[in-house]
């Protein structure tokens, strides 16, 4: 589980097929510490860290992730969010974030507000989107305003567009989308038949 904090950014240095897979070598200020098997958020996809050399890790995303994320798009020289599974005795900055992206959206607009951005994204189709809930997009944790339909917007604060790969979006991009996961259960439950 993660909270949606950003702990740092990667740059991907290599990318490599493997059938209908695709494996990631990351370089990062935290890749050596890391150990084979365990849990990475990477722009907010839970992937499994497969080897380490030095200041680079490798993790592999399947087809189904693939279909259902940005990772596709992805290219060799792009920067990725990266946060390491929540300790069970930390703090709970942000909100419940399983690294399951359900969709993503394509940044319509960015505008500088003279001390934070504004970012308006549309999703491909409705999603549980509610006015000042929680978002995590591409792996950090945010808050909604200006629902609409297909659209919303969320503010950043200057410390989360410098350290987090949202100083790379433009208008045409795609993110990452995880609903929050509380959301999706009272939608499950109000629409069981």
């Amino acid at each position: 589980m993660f909270t949606g904090i950003v702990e740092t950014v990667g740059k991907v240095k290599e990318i490599s097929s493997e059938g209908t897979n695709k494996a990631f070598a990351i370089e990062s200020n935290i890749s050596e510490e890391l150990k084979i098997d365990q849990s990475i958020s990477h722009n907010g996809v839970c992937l499994t860290v497969t080897s380490i050399e030095g200041d680079v890790h490798w993790v592999t995303a399947i087809d189904e992730t693939l279909k259902k994320s940005n990772l596709s798009e992805v290219q060799v020289g792009d920067q990725v969010n990266l946060e390491r599974c929540m300790k069970a005795d930390g703090r709970f900055d942000g909100h419940i974030v399983q690294g399951h992206v359900d969709t993503v959206a394509k940044v319509v607009s960015v505008s500088d507000e003279d001390g934070s951005w504004l970012f308006t994204f549309e999703l491909k189709e409705d999603g549980l989107v509610v006015e000042k809930g929680s978002i995590c997009i591409n792996g950090t944790s945010l808050t909604c305003f200006n629902v609409d339909k297909k659209f919303f917007s969320v503010a950043i604060i200057p410390y989360t567009f410098e350290y987090t790969n949202f100083n790379q979006l433009s208008v045409g991009r795609s993110v990452n989308i995880e609903f929050d996961i509380i959301g999706k259960y009272i939608h499950l439950i109000v629409n069981k038949k």
